[in-house]
């Protein structure tokens, strides 16, 4: 049944397919535990550690996870003001779908086949999940790396109530260049692999509440309005990656967001123009905002 499944994303252009189990993940418990010490928490993450860490708070019956990664460079865009990762089409509906799919063909060939998937709104820590499933490993900037596509790869996942075949985590290692941590302008990256989120460029350019003073300081030290490409950009792991097979990310590109435009839409104007993007869900104003403290650096 993993061959089949794997045949059935190979079809789909869903080349790094693997398993996690679905069983507490105790080193991420005690992970996730430090970091809460340390106050590295963003405010998006799940509140109760154990739905975290424990596929079964979510779905009593999970017996393994289905971790996919779904590649989405296109090539590097020198005038854009929007990260990479928001190009194309808004990626949670895109790998929704492509996630259903693989849901549907599962219950055509498993009796009483059933499954929740996620992408990027799970309470599950998902690149916890490529980790050890083995479709990637993690890099020093805190992202999952694939040879193939560097780490330019989103992540869906999809608990389910079948025993597929768990697999193991990569063998492969980050070189440990530290190109990504000397980069960030926020000082967000930490050398043994750990991070405060709330100096990220991208955690600023997405928070609701007022910057202070240092915040908008960090955010004018980078090249976006919305997310940041700047620890992938110095990574030798992304020099030379293929462009995505996925057409959904290669078509209606959008790289930048011009200033006089987003003044002169009101923000059901904004959420009507945007609606298919990735960076519309914080608003009208989140983005206004960033454009006025990025322009202030000019």
């Amino acid at each position: 049944m993993k061959n089949k499944l794997k045949e059935f994303c190979r079809e789909m252009n869903i080349e790094h397919v693997g398993i996690a189990p679905a069983e507490p993940y105790k080193e991420l418990e005690n992970i996730l535990k430090k970091r809460i010490q340390k106050g590295y928490l963003t405010g998006f993450e799940e509140k109760e550690i154990q739905k975290r860490i424990n596929p079964k708070e979510i779905m009593e019956d999970a017996r393994s996870i289905i971790v996919c990664l779904f590649p989405y460079f296109i090539g590097n865009k020198e005038s854009g003001n929007l990260s990479k990762y928001t190009y194309g089409l808004d990626y949670h509906k895109v790998i929704e779908e492509k996630l259903e799919k693989i849901g549907h063909f599962l219950k055509n060939e498993i009796k009483d086949f059933s499954y929740q998937s996620f992408v990027d709104n799970g309470p599950l820590v998902d690149r916890y999940l490529a980790y050890i499933s083995g479709v990637g490993y993690f890099g020093m900037n805190h992202h999952i790396i694939t040879d193939d596509y560097g780490s330019y790869v989103f992540i869906g996942y999809m608990i389910n109530n079948y025993p597929f075949e768990v697999d193991s985590p990569s063998n492969k290692t980050c070189i440990e260049c530290g190109k990504c941590i000397k980069s960030c302008p926020g000082g967000a990256l930490l050398s043994n692999y750990e991070m405060n989120p709330k100096r990220c460029i991208a955690y600023l350019t997405q928070k609701k509440e007022a910057l202070t003073d240092e915040e908008e300081n960090i955010l004018k030290k980078g090249k976006t309005i919305f997310g940041c490409d700047i620890c992938q950009d110095v990574c030798p792991h992304n020099e030379n990656v293929k462009i995505t097979p996925l057409e959904e990310f290669k078509e209606n590109i959008i790289h930048k967001i011009d200033e006089t435009e987003i003044k002169n839409l009101s923000n059901k104007g904004f959420q009507k123009k945007y609606k298919d993007r990735s960076f519309s869900w914080r608003g009208r104003k989140t983005i206004q905002r960033n454009l006025y403290i990025f322009k202030d650096k000019e």
